[in-house]
């Protein structure tokens, strides 16, 4: 499955939760009943997934977390914000960095439309 393809689902998924939802929610609800969706889908998702800092031949762990990470390929970054920001854009620009992978999701739950608050974020 290529990274659009995860990518595609990820966003009907995400979709399914917000309608049945809403906004007004802490991320961390939206972020557990998104992994369930992706897992009853079928689809491999890890969930807080650390991410740790190499420099230079150590591996520091400095407690970042991705909050999905799909088939081993697509990061999604979920937020439930009045709005994203260019820290938000930042944080997972740099997980896509540190993790090497090619395409993220930045997925803001507070929102009328989910539509408006998602962001494909490629490396």
């Amino acid at each position: 499955m290529t990274e659009n393809e995860i990518a595609t689902k990820v966003i009907g998924l995400a979709i399914e939760v917000h309608k049945a939802l809403g906004p007004g929610l802490l991320e961390s609800a939206y972020r557990e009943c998104l992994f369930y969706k992706l897992k009853k889908a079928g689809l491999q998702v890890e969930k807080e997934k650390h991410m740790p800092i190499a420099f230079e031949e150590v591996k520091i762990d400095c407690g970042y977390r991705l909050d999905l990470l799909v088939e081993g390929k697509v990061v999604i970054e979920l937020k439930a914000v009045e709005q994203l920001t260019d820290v938000h854009l930042a944080q997972i620009l740099t997980y896509l960095k540190l993790g090497k992978f090619k395409l993220g999701l930045l997925i803001n739950f507070n929102v009328k439309r989910l539509k408006d608050g998602i962001k494909r974020v490629i490396n």
